[in-house]
């Protein structure tokens, strides 16, 4: 009987902290790097008297106004309780607990839950190396899904670290030496619930291709253009030349001509 009674509370217990809070809803955002977001408290504004905005890290000072002038003005209230997050950075991805607190009788706060995803997108040349600032402290793994495959291949793990030798992660930053066009794709940070963090798109840059460095055939099209007008110059000047080389021999010829024909009239014939 005590063993019925014993499974009863574990079920009851793992119910319970399974169950979201009173009140809360889960909201999933994604928003660029240096974008804002607006987390909205959804309520018609009367009767406030206070607005929390929380992380796991703990509470987060949320200023009056955009003017405000602190160590946290990134973040500001708007309006009666909405909270703006301005200027995201990577670490600004995870979870938000927002609370609003009303005068009158109600014992819980109106609670909303927000879970803001980063994305961004940057370019690489070809043999650079690519750090990604996305190791935060609540990352768990990053993932790689190459342009050309729709597998994700974990190329960081917080317990077994990187997964190649040229990769190497320090001081919240991920580093993939040498770049190259397989290392493009999409690298996505997920945490322990497998809610993905920051989604970051890399591309190959067109300007740093190493490929035949030198060859004629490589350099921008721009680099042609003095060429191709050299050579049209060329072209006319030695167009002119035999033309005009042609000239000077018609002339020549046409001026022996009327010499022979002078030569071969009678001498009578010149003195009458």
């Amino acid at each position: 009987m005590f063993r019925r009674l014993n499974l009863l509370l574990l079920f009851s217990f793992i119910s319970y902290s399974e169950s979201p809070a009173v009140g809360s809803n889960l909201k999933h955002v994604t928003r660029k790097t240096g974008g804002n977001v607006t987390l909205t408290c959804e309520s018609d504004g009367r009767n406030i008297t206070a607005v929390d905005l929380s992380r796991l890290s703990g509470n987060i000072l949320v200023c009056e106004n955009e003017e405000c002038k602190s160590e946290n003005d990134r973040v500001f209230k708007e309006g009666s309780c909405d909270v703006v997050i301005k200027d995201l950075i990577y670490s600004d991805a995870g979870k938000y607990i927002l609370r609003v607190y009303y005068t009158n009788d109600q014992t819980e706060p109106h609670t909303l839950e927000y879970h803001l995803q980063i994305h961004d997108e940057i370019s690489v040349k070809e043999g650079e190396d690519l750090k990604l600032d996305v190791l935060l402290s609540n990352a768990e793994k990053v993932e790689h899904q190459n342009r050309i495959s729709s597998e994700w291949k974990k190329v960081w793990t917080r317990d077994g670290g990187v997964s190649s030798d040229r990769l190497n992660d320090s001081d919240g930053k991920l580093t993939i030496n040498e770049f190259t066009v397989t290392d493009t794709g999409t690298y996505r940070v997920l945490d322990s619930n497998n809610e993905i963090l920051i989604t970051v798109s890399v591309t190959e840059s067109s300007s740093g291709s190493k490929g035949e460095l030198g060859t004629e055939d490589n350099r921008p099209i721009e680099q042609h253009k003095p060429l191709t007008i050299g050579l049209c110059v060329s072209g006319a000047l030695v167009l002119a030349g035999i033309i005009f080389a042609v000239y000077k021999i018609y002339q020549r010829q046409h001026r022996n001509t009327d010499h022979d024909d002078y030569k071969d009239v009678p001498t009578q014939d010149i003195v009458q």
